[in-house]
């Protein structure tokens, strides 16, 4: 039995075009949107989805605390905060190894994406208050507004959005062509409940994201930052 409760499955929208054989895919997606009043659009992140909580730091699958060589500087990192964690739990995109995408303009190796605190999650508001408090970034956002508009008008802006190249220079990690930004993640604004997940978060991903001939953790490498020697990278 897990220590931990794993991150939720992200459905996908109807009409992103970067899914696989095993996602899932909210077709009622407009019927949620219309009860949530706002919500946010960020950036999706090419990294490793960890957590952290005053029980260790954890990879995709809660199973157990993670020991992968691409977490060791989170896990000393950790160290530094886990008795001011409490019952919240840090849910990050781990950056530090590269992945399908090559991030060329990182100020930090560890975005924040949302907070979990028993069985709520917590506001776009919160999350960024205790990840500064933490001395964390969030992810990039892209935008906030009302879905008052038809669901054809939302499709065609999130794809525009989508097309557009993100905060953080994307480039294609194997043969270092420039990227879109990988897709992005919808949440309601405000909190709700851990069992309404699947109700308030949605993702975009765009087409060919992943490369399926190998995978990034057979030859990893660590990511580049803007300031190289900075508090959480080897030095």
């Amino acid at each position: 039995m897990s220590i931990s409760q794993k991150y939720g499955r992200t459905y996908h929208y109807p009409f992103s075009p970067g899914t696989s054989s095993d996602d899932r895919i909210q077709h009622h997606y407009w019927e949620q949107l219309e009860k949530i009043p706002a919500l946010i659009h960020t950036e999706k992140l090419d990294g490793e989805n960890n957590c952290l909580s005053r029980n260790g730091v954890f990879a995709r699958s809660h199973a157990a605390p993670t020991t992968s060589p691409w977490t060791e500087s989170l896990r000393r990192f950790w160290q530094l905060i886990r008795n001011d964690l409490g019952d919240l739990e840090i849910f990050l995109e781990n950056l530090y190894a590269v992945h399908s995408i090559e991030y060329r303009s990182l100020e930090h190796h560890f975005y924040v994406f949302g907070i979990r605190q028993q069985d709520q999650w917590l506001s776009w508001e919160e999350t960024r208050f205790y990840a500064a408090m933490l001395d964390l970034p969030t992810v990039p956002v892209i935008g906030m507004f009302q879905p008052s508009m038809d669901p054809s008008s939302f499709e065609k802006q999130v794809i525009q959005l989508a097309s557009g190249r993100g905060q953080l220079e994307p480039f294609d990690a194997y043969n270092g062509e420039l990227v879109t930004m990988e897709g992005i993640v919808t949440r309601n604004l405000e909190g709700y409940p851990v069992a309404g997940f699947a109700d308030n978060v949605f993702k975009y991903v765009r087409k060919g994201h992943v490369k399926t001939d190998q995978h990034w953790t057979r030859n990893w490498r660590r990511a580049r930052l803007n300031n190289e020697g900075g508090t959480h990278v080897d030095h």
